[in-house]
């Protein structure tokens, strides 16, 4: 049934985000919905390596542990959850959630799938597509493809949820349309009211990040404080069915949640703030306002949307060869000397075994690694050198932290708590792909719909 008000919760705002404050607004958060945000741009690309390995993985590491935690509460109260931890294998995470469920004694709930967000074949079919970075054909990129996912919009999900599930498990879907599904759903909003629909994203662009809005990156002592950081809660938005919102938090839970930290936010990733394009609409927040209502109370007013675009952003993730580090500490008088002479005892040992790289880093850390090695800096009594550098191979990119970690004893005095790894790098760009090639499905419980 439509209500005239719902309160959706943001329950993360990335993969490995904290997990008990999703848990407190369940308790106590007196929420409809409860949305979890865990995908960045690499992961699905990440993810589709994983499932490649094993059909059965692919889908966000901690889905089953924040299930776990939340679904007895989240059923009890008949809270709806909406998350993206489905990744690159929705319709396995929508098992797993089941799982999660009757190994608590619950009953299994309605999970639906979201997919169709997977174009890779479509992008495979079609190279003379253009990059947004380049404007060259991502023919380029297709020898070296992982994955290509469309950012799917609120449409699917609202449909989804309207099909009865308990849960719904998705893949790529833009941030901001998480939040907005759950709006099209309890509010009854038609797809092509773009008052309503602008005022839904922009709520769930300011919700995306979780405590973001909350006080989270925004504390910086003695100017901005944040009370008790430690147990920063999350917020939530209160939805009219007039598109009227507000947004709170959890009475007792940590952070601030107030004018200034709602307006950091919503410049936050907003590439125009005039244009801001999503699935769903054409976000306009220049006459957007924010109004102090009460304590951790604030009113957004004044979004305005545009008719949506004709096509479907895609990120595409293609492997972009090895990173290999290394690091080592030096400390006490003359720190930062050893530590140079390191480094050059590395360039030389990786160049004594015929190796170059097409980049590489160098830093040290309280010295250089944010700023640059700029002049007249003092001293510093301890140092840590790091060593990076990029290969198409991989054994080239482990001689880098190799190398870092023998100066341990081949290297100057004092060098100490070495480190070395070697990553697999997944490249991201993007293209705009016409919606008539994408075709979202809903999928109940590991069956047809």
């Amino acid at each position: 049934m439509t209500k005239k008000r719902i309160r959706v919760g943001a329950g993360s705002g990335f993969s490995d985000d904290r997990m008990e404050p999703a848990l407190e607004l369940a308790e106590h958060g007196d929420i409809d919905y409860l949305v979890f945000e865990c995908l960045a741009e690499r992961t699905i690309a990440r993810e589709t390596l994983t499932r490649l390995k094993n059909p059965q993985a692919g889908y966000t590491p901690y889905l089953a542990d924040r299930m776990r935690l939340v679904l007895p509460e989240c059923m009890r109260r008949g809270i709806r959850i909406v998350t993206n931890m489905g990744a690159a294998n929705p319709l396995q995470a929508a098992r797993v959630v089941r799982e999660e469920a009757q190994a608590l004694g619950l009953a299994a709930p309605c999970v639906a799938s979201v997919t169709g967000d997977d174009v890779t074949e479509v992008i495979r079919a079609n190279p003379q597509l253009p990059l947004l970075e380049s404007g060259e054909p991502v023919e380029a990129l297709l020898p070296r493809l992982a994955a290509a996912n469309a950012y799917l919009g609120a449409d699917i999900i609202g449909e989804a949820l309207r099909r009865d599930a308990q849960i719904v498990v998705t893949g790529r879907v833009a941030d901001p349309s998480l939040f907005l599904g759950c709006m099209l759903h309890g509010l009854g909003w038609d797809y092509d009211d773009y008052t309503r629909l602008a005022a839904g994203t922009f709520a769930g662009h300011l919700m995306e990040c979780a405590a973001q809005l909350t006080g989270g990156c925004f504390a910086d002592l003695p100017r901005k404080p944040v009370p008790d950081m430690a147990r920063i809660g999350f917020p939530f938005a209160d939805i009219g069915v007039d598109g009227d919102i507000q947004f709170g938090k959890v009475q007792g839970s940590g952070g601030r949640l107030d004018v200034a930290t709602c307006t950091e936010q919503a410049l936050y990733e907003m590439h125009d703030p005039a244009r801001y394009i999503t699935p769903d609409c054409v976000l306009d927040i220049t006459q957007a306002e924010f109004q102090q209502v009460a304590e951790n109370r604030v009113a957004m007013s004044g979004a305005q949307g545009r008719a949506r675009t004709s096509s479907y952003k895609v990120v595409v993730g293609y492997h972009d060869g090895w990173i290999g580090e290394g690091e080592v500490g030096y400390a006490g008088p003359n720190a930062l000397g050893r530590a140079r002479m390191s480094e050059q005892i590395v360039r030389e040992r990786l160049a004594l075994r015929g190796f170059s790289y097409p980049e590489i880093r160098v830093d040290y850390i309280g010295v250089s690694s944010l700023h640059g090695d700029l002049p007249g800096r003092p001293e510093p009594y301890e140092v840590r050198l790091r060593v990076a550098a990029r290969s198409e191979d991989r054994k080239k990119a482990e001689a880098v932290g190799f190398e870092v970690r023998t100066l341990n004893v081949n290297g100057p005095a004092g060098g100490g708590g070495g480190t070395n790894s070697v990553r697999q790098v997944i490249g991201v760009k993007s293209l705009l792909l016409p919606r008539e090639h994408v075709h979202p499905e809903i999928v109940m419980n590991g069956g047809a719909a």
